[in-house]
């Protein structure tokens, strides 16, 4: 419920008063997010790929990386899981999800960390959602090998925007250091860079086609068991490549 003795006009004015939010959630009937530019995210996209997520998650522990203004913490609540922890490196984040979840009665414990730092909860996770990150990360494989050493227990979620190629094609073992056509095609692993900005977000660094999510995911350690929606990566925590172990 609301802080006690706090009216939908004061409730407005605290949601006002933390800034722009990112997550549209509905705090008893005040919007965090109207206008936002895509809708009413991040509902509408959680709507495509929701069925990859157990309904009960009782019992278990769940992880938000970059939880922002809280909505997929509050999801995981609600569909029972027994821990929420959510991190965010950003402190006005943390802000919006404090006060979402003080109104909406639900436990969330929150930390500011970033990815990098996420072992210094000194815990696995049964879920791990990382989503809406890994572009914005100067070392994003380092950050999923971490995740891999540190944090993730079972599942891992993940999502990073894509660009280019939308299918995985066959990855050789070797490639002859004469070969030039196999990095031509659309199903060849690539990680573009983004020197300047993206969308107007200077923060966005790299952005992977398909068949790069995929490479990169296997090569930190995780095999891929759906892809429930665009850009959406169901996967669990498995052994690493040879070469790393």
């Amino acid at each position: 419920m609301s802080p006690p003795g706090l009216t939908a006009e004061q409730l407005q004015q605290q949601v006002h008063s933390l800034g722009e939010w990112f997550h549209n959630l509905d705090l008893h009937g005040v919007q965090t997010a109207p206008r936002h530019p895509l809708g009413d995210f991040p509902a509408v996209f959680w709507r495509t790929f929701q069925r990859a997520f157990p309904t009960d998650l009782r019992g278990r522990s769940v992880l938000d990386i970059g939880c922002n203004g809280g909505f997929y913490s509050i999801e995981m609540k609600r569909r029972g899981a027994a821990r929420v922890v959510g991190i965010d490196s950003d402190a006005r984040y943390l802000a919006q999800a404090r006060l979402a979840t003080q109104v909406l009665g639900v436990d969330v414990e929150l930390h500011q960390l970033d990815v990098y730092d996420a072992g210094a909860l000194g815990e696995r996770f049964d879920v791990v959602l990382f989503m809406g990150v890994l572009y914005h990360l100067r070392h994003p494989l380092l950050a999923l090998d971490l995740l891999h050493e540190h944090v993730v227990k079972d599942l891992l979620i993940f999502q990073t925007m894509e660009r280019g190629g939308t299918q995985a094609g066959p990855a050789a073992e070797d490639y002859a250091i004469t070969e030039r056509s196999a990095f031509e095609r659309p199903d060849f692993p690539k990680l573009h860079f983004i020197e300047h900005r993206y969308a107007g977000d200077p923060t966005n660094w790299w952005v992977p086609n398909a068949a790069c999510t995929e490479a990169m995911l296997r090569s930190a350690g995780f095999s891929v068991l759906d892809r429930p929606a665009r850009e959406i990566y169901l996967c669990q925590r498995s052994t690493r490549p040879e070469v790393l172990q």
